[in-house]
């Protein structure tokens, strides 16, 4: 394949965005397709690279004969509706597609030159040692690698390599890492510098990086792309974004999400113990959700038990909290909330910043908690508080997500072998895409008010209009 064929495979995905942080459609098509190496390796004469795509023979295509690979110009259409009459007042549906992420037969890299590292940044998530584990076992039972490396402490283990030193990946040593939850490469935040990060892995000899994060750690891998081809390094930098909120843009869903939603449901459950185990009983959870409330909202869909699912994309009255609950318990004498740490903020903003920068968010949880239990000592009920908080997002992964997560990590593999750069991988349609980390990072995926997950939420919890921002 061309270069140029590479460079300007996919248009305007804009259509997949729900976040109103960002307008894709403002974006040339060109700068929206996935980079590979060719695009910027350039020979003495200052010519791309072209020769050098695709130079080297899948070490599977000898492997296994007869597998089905990847016809390296596939792409996979964002919009699938047909009729739709939404589709023309939205002119960047006209997309045509993204690249997909499979094994091709031919390959950029020479699987006996790599030396590859894997770095999980950020706060846990369930699925990062599954991750890990697959990424070492597909490099080295399908491409044969041997050099492989865990960074630990996220960016630190980079910036600061005395302090964190990386380990030896191979099949033996993560072949049981997946039965537990965290990461056993220590996921951590800050620490990057991307020329101390590019030295470190030229001196290392590393050409492969799969850095595993939310968008914060996407935007900091699209710098680390930005100052490896300012140096003319051939190294490629592939992402895994996850992210407990799912609020990643553009793809389907993020891994350790179903997870930390199945958690949450269970959680909700012992909500309800509580709340219908006394008179006029409120059982109130708070769950993860900074900006985006689809935790909140999978949770009350999961457990339909919920009557209120506050989240940060609908701005509520106190009073008309309080006249639900009053209504709720007049019905049925009981009642469960499901929150969102983001939620609400209208009524405790603290206006200060954390150490990385972001918003430090008031504890709605508490205040919801204190408001309710005063206007209940008139009724004589009682609620009951559960923050599980972190529980969620270190549990052990569930089965669908491990799936999911074995899945995502192999495709970003053979991302990487194919040459792409600056890049993450997630799904879009339940099928495995390439897309710049550039785009990926530059906002935030929210509930989309009008969608019917949210509105089926709405139903599930029979709340009155007031509530529910529509």
């Amino acid at each position: 394949m061309a270069a140029a064929g590479l460079a300007c495979a996919v248009a305007k995905p804009a259509k997949f965005a729900s976040a109103k942080e960002i307008d894709v459609s403002k974006h040339d098509a060109c700068n929206l397709a996935p980079f590979h190496l060719a695009t910027w390796q350039t020979d003495d004469m200052g010519m791309v690279a072209e020769q050098k795509v695709n130079k080297f023979l899948n070490p599977m295509a000898v492997a296994w004969p007869n597998m089905n690979f990847l016809n390296p110009d596939e792409l996979v259409q964002g919009h699938i509706i047909m009729n739709d009459s939404k589709q023309a007042s939205r002119p960047s549906a006209t997309s045509k597609g993204c690249v997909r992420a499979n094994a091709c037969k031919e390959i950029w890299w020479d699987p006996s030159e790599v030396r590859a590292a894997v770095v999980t940044c950020g706060g846990l998530c369930p699925g990062l040692n599954s991750i890990i584990r697959e990424v070492t076992n597909t490099l080295w039972h399908q491409y044969d690698v041997r050099h492989i490396y865990g960074i630990q402490a996220g960016y630190n283990g980079l910036s600061n390599p005395e302090k964190h030193k990386p380990i030896q990946l191979s099949p033996d040593k993560v072949r049981d890492i997946h039965m537990k939850g965290g990461s056993i490469l220590k996921a951590g935040r800050g620490g990057f510098n991307p020329e101390q990060i590019c030295d470190r892995l030229e001196r290392l000899g590393i050409n492969m990086v799969f850095t595993v994060g939310g968008d914060g750690t996407q935007h900091a891998s699209h710098l680390l792309y930005e100052e490896a081809k300012r140096r003319n390094l051939d190294i490629s930098i592939v992402g895994l974004p996850k992210s407990i909120d799912n609020d990643i843009l553009f793809f389907d869903k993020t891994f350790g999400f179903d997870s930390a939603v199945s958690t949450a449901a269970d959680i909700m459950r012992n909500g309800w113990v509580e709340a219908t185990s006394c008179d006029k009983g409120v059982g109130i959870v708070k769950l993860m959700g900074r900006d985006a409330g689809f935790v909140a909202m999978h949770a009350a869909l999961a457990s339909t038990i919920v009557d209120l699912v506050m989240i940060p994309e609908v701005n509520v009255k106190l009073e008309d909290v309080i006249e639900h609950i009053d209504s709720t318990l007049a019905r049925k004498n009981f009642m469960l909330i499901a929150i969102a740490e983001g939620a609400g903020q209208e009524f405790v903003a603290t206006g200060e910043k954390d150490a990385t920068g972001h918003t430090k968010y008031g504890d709605i949880g508490t205040f919801l908690r204190d408001e309710i239990n005063a206007h209940l000592k008139k009724s004589g009920g009682r609620s009951f508080y559960i923050d599980p908080s972190y529980i969620i997002r270190s549990c052990p992964i569930r089965p669908n997500d491990h799936i999911y997560c074995s899945r995502l990590a192999r495709d970003a593999v053979h991302c990487a072998m194919r040459g792409y750069t600056g890049v993450c991988v997630g799904p879009i349609h339940n099928i495995i895409v390439i897309m710049p980390s550039e785009l990926i990072a530059s906002g935030k995926r929210r509930v989309k008010l009008t969608s019917s997950a949210w509105q089926s939420c709405v139903q599930s919890c029979n709340m009155p209009l007031s509530l529910t921002g529509l």
